[in-house]
């Protein structure tokens, strides 16, 4: 099983979808967003001034730039609904084997032909540092555009996870997992184009090792990612994530908000 489809009715993480995340390191899941949500998600993200207020830029070696904006607490609009709903947040519930609270969303806005890359790096090389004692977190990496290998879509090492966390240094510029471990672990694990449709998700372990390349076509690649964190690793220590903050979940993205 290389993917699976979200279907509304009935759907439910399989032991075999549950098996794959734990060998693989992550499950792709198509069609997460149905075409209306993913519209409305899109057009909130397009519209929202303070989402190009609160950006940062995260430079490459070669002079290309992200634009990055960040987010700890997920409201009661379309952006906060999606990283609440039960097809995204009970799923990564059911694959990190308990109850998660949200430790923070993300927009990366990767500009055709002016986008950057990113280096070899886990998300857990970074909230390690954070006072999360355990790797019970990941990610849920939403297409908001097409992402493929023309413009610069996420790359991962399969089965890398199973490598723990790795140091990481400065790499180019960015913070990255030791290049020379890494290579050894090139060898022998592949290395997979994860090419997403909008809409669709790959479910990620945050041990799992991904990089991503420059954008060089014409067309931009935004994401839409929402990392989650087991209610039982509460950090240790205060930082610039949420400590434990229960996650009200919905059901159902709600059709309108009022």
């Amino acid at each position: 099983m290389e993917s699976c489809v979200y279907e509304a009715d009935g759907f439910q993480v399989t032991a075999e979808m549950k098996q794959q995340y734990e060998r693989d390191g992550y499950i792709i899941i198509r069609s997460v967003l149905s075409g209306e949500e993913l519209r409305r998600l899109k057009e909130a993200l397009e519209n929202d001034d303070g989402i190009m207020k609160h950006s940062y830029v995260v430079g490459d070696d070669k002079g290309r730039c992200n634009r990055m904006c960040l987010w700890n607490h997920p409201g009661d609009d379309i952006t906060g609904m999606v990283g609440r709903c039960e097809k995204v947040a009970g799923t990564m519930e059911k694959l990190l084997g308990g109850e998660v609270y949200h430790y923070h969303t993300k927009l990366m806005m990767k500009e055709a032909r002016t986008g950057g890359a990113f280096v070899w790096h886990q998300d857990y090389g970074y909230w390690y540092k954070n006072g999360c004692l355990f790797p019970d977190m990941g990610t849920v990496f939403i297409a908001i555009d097409q992402s493929d290998t023309e413009n610069g879509c996420l790359k991962v090492l399969k089965g890398s996870h199973a490598a723990g966390r790795i140091e990481h240094i400065m790499v180019g510029g960015q913070t990255g997992a030791d290049l020379e471990r890494v290579e050894h672990l090139q060898k022998v694990l592949p290395l997979v184009d994860v090419e997403l449709s909008p809409g669709d998700a790959v479910y990620f372990h945050c041990n799992l090792l991904h990089r991503s390349d420059a954008n060089r076509s014409d067309r931009r690649r935004w994401a839409f990612l929402i990392a989650y964190n087991r209610a039982s690793n509460n950090p240790v220590e205060v930082h610039h994530h949420p400590q434990y903050t229960p996650l009200i979940k919905v059901t159902i993205i709600p059709s309108t908000h009022h």
